[in-house]
């Protein structure tokens, strides 16, 4: 059983993440942490994440930037394992999210879901066999119109697992409208959408002559997300320090 704090407890990955928990026995929420308690949950809930004295053995963290620092003191203190989900993290707190990983397991990925990492690790083995055989490689993410960074940090998750399998040889070109010339050999092409409320698509394509290979992913609810973030908390549970991320979850599955 793998006991959990789940940090940022009433909001919306909170929420789902803990109805998720509710139905897997492998598991159990023993406290949660949220500056509003205005839910009544199964577990108790502390507005201060000093005051919560209760045993664990892995923190869920899907809060605000402004709220990791005080989390990662708490969990340095208390050699807690953190699967960090909050986004949006200042240069500053992911040079202590390393410093930290020298303390405690901290587990950070791009995307938590177990989909998208198994197809980081199916195309590290595309690439290599694609790539040098003259395939042209383009990215095509989707998302919804609220989304204001573009790309994805998950299709340059995707990239970055292509181009490090060709010895990052690889220039990645987001923009065409520019420059009116020929694709180069040696790049990836990156393109964004943006519209609906589409949670997250992205389509990989190996183009050759006369055939097209393309890997794809979606996300229909966030809830691939939460799912990813309970496995990686039953992954850390144990684990020593050290800074993993969801491809190590996957590796041991």
């Amino acid at each position: 059983m793998t006991r959990v704090i789940m940090h940022g407890c009433n909001g919306k990955m909170g929420q789902m993440i803990t109805q998720i928990i509710a139905e897997d026995a492998a598991v159990e929420i023993v406290a949660g942490i949220d500056a509003s308690d205005h839910i009544k949950n199964t577990y108790p809930v502390f507005t201060d994440i000093t005051e919560c004295d209760v045993e664990a053995d892995a923190v869920i963290d899907f809060s605000t930037a402004s709220a990791v620092d005080k989390l990662l003191d708490y969990c340095i203190e208390r050699k807690l394992p953190c699967v960090l989900c909050t986004t949006g993290l200042s240069e500053a707190q992911l040079a202590r999210v390393d410093a930290a990983a020298g303390e405690i397991a901290v587990l950070k990925s791009a995307n938590m879901s177990l989909g998208v990492n198994m197809l980081l690790k199916m195309l590290k083995e595309a690439a290599g066999v694609l790539a040098p055989a003259g395939f042209d490689i383009e990215i095509v993410e989707k998302h919804h119109n609220l989304k204001v960074d573009a790309p994805s940090g998950t299709a340059l998750a995707l990239a970055d697992s292509i181009n490090e399998e060709l010895d990052n040889e690889y220039e990645y070109v987001y923009d065409r409208s520019q420059v009116r010339q020929r694709r180069d050999k040696k790049e990836i092409g990156i393109s964004a959408v943006r519209g609906g409320t589409i949670v997250g698509d992205h389509d990989v394509i190996f183009a050759g002559n006369d055939e097209v290979v393309t890997f794809s992913h979606r996300a229909y609810s966030k809830a691939v997300f939460a799912k990813g973030a309970v496995q990686a908390a039953k992954f850390l549970n144990g684990k020593g320090p050290g800074r993993y991320d969801m491809k190590d979850v996957v590796a041991e599955a």
